[in-house]
């Protein structure tokens, strides 16, 4: 499971996500980008964050350090936005957080080039994952002390929303032309050939325990959070060896 914290100050909106993520500082004395279970999807975002960041940063991609933090909707009642209050109000318990990463960029096409491998990699993953939310126009990528980092994988996995259909919707291919690494041809077959191995039966479940069991309680059609995991291990392991095939609208680099 996650590591835990308890959030002792609430900073500030952050504007640039739909969401209304909010910046707080914890018990631990770290600050943390807060993703709440009161906005948007709600809890199953939570869980997109948590199986993709996780599986990213064992696949040995960067990624800001995930925890949960226990909120109480007290620290909202000081806020003088509307908005602000209700959110906080409404997700008492545990939420998301992800280190803030201080000095970072949002990362620019034109400012920053990235290798062929490098943006193979990338694509790769977010095919793996069905992510539709990292285009040009919001990469959901930083940029700090030169290295390329992954933010923001709540937009993945659109099959978790209707599992009866889960295996149709996983087995579609991935249209990249948007992707905001599309210009720098990546090189998709030798990111599979060196991710694909990694992505095991064992290595998802690894990934999948770090879901807190609240995120995934009360799931139509399931009986435990046990089997809810289980659940979205099969569509990304039977991705992982055929995504590759499936990518559509790059120019792969050589």
């Amino acid at each position: 499971m996650l590591k835990m914290v308890s959030a002792t100050r609430y900073i500030t909106p952050l504007r640039e996500g739909g969401s209304l993520p909010g910046l707080v500082e914890a018990d631990d004395f770290g600050t943390y980008v807060l993703k709440f279970t009161g906005a948007g999807q709600g809890r199953k975002t939570l869980v997109a964050e948590v199986v993709c960041g996780e599986l990213a940063r064992r696949l040995g991609f960067r990624m800001p350090r995930l925890v949960t933090v226990a909120l109480d909707p007290v620290l909202g009642l000081g806020e003088p936005e509307q908005q602000v209050q209700e959110l906080l109000r409404s997700s008492g318990g545990a939420n998301l957080g992800m280190d803030f990463l201080a000095g970072a960029l949002g990362f620019d096409p034109l400012a920053f080039p990235v290798t062929s491998e490098e943006a193979g990699r990338i694509v790769w993953f977010d095919a793996l994952v069905n992510n539709v939310d990292r285009s040009w126009r919001n990469p959901n990528l930083l940029v700090r002390h030169g290295d390329l980092w992954l933010i923001d994988h709540g937009a993945t996995m659109i099959w978790q929303h209707n599992w009866p259909t889960a295996d149709t919707s996983a087995a579609r291919p991935y249209d990249a032309s948007d992707h905001a690494l599309a210009a720098f041809a990546p090189d998709v077959a030798a990111a599979a050939a060196r991710l694909a191995p990694l992505v095991t039966a064992d290595l998802l479940a690894e990934v999948t325990a770090e879901i807190p069991d609240a995120w995934l309680a009360d799931e139509p059609g399931f009986d435990t959070p046990d089997d809810l995991r289980r659940a979205y291990t099969r569509p990304l392991l039977a991705r992982a060896a055929v995504i590759a095939e499936r990518i559509t609208g790059i120019q792969e680099g050589k």
